[in-house]
């Protein structure tokens, strides 16, 4: 399967990944779970659960737009694990927003 992963941090800041293949969502799992204790991400949910989107929208969130600038490979391993995580192929992160689309 052919995957399109768009990581937005607003207008005319956005990474694009395509792929093909992909990563076992428990992998992807686990890789955001130890993402999201490693950057300190926060996230007030009102029944005190944290869904896969909210794991990825703050992992993005907090390791910032430089990270996706700088660290290519890390950007890869999110865009891979989010199309595992998320099992569609074609996928928008709107950091700015807080919101996920397909």
């Amino acid at each position: 399967m052919q995957h399109h992963v768009i990581v937005s941090f607003g207008r005319d800041r956005e990474f694009e990944f395509k792929f093909s293949g992909g990563a076992a969502p428990d992998e992807a799992r686990k890789w955001f779970d130890h993402e999201f204790r490693v950057l300190e991400c926060d996230v007030a949910t009102p029944t005190g659960k944290i869904l896969a989107v909210d794991r990825i929208l703050s992992v993005a969130k907090y390791a910032g737009e430089s990270r996706f600038q700088q660290q290519s490979a890390w950007a890869d391993q999110f865009a891979k694990f989010t199309a595992a995580l998320l099992g569609r192929d074609l996928i928008r992160v709107d950091v700015e927003h807080y919101s996920i689309g397909y």
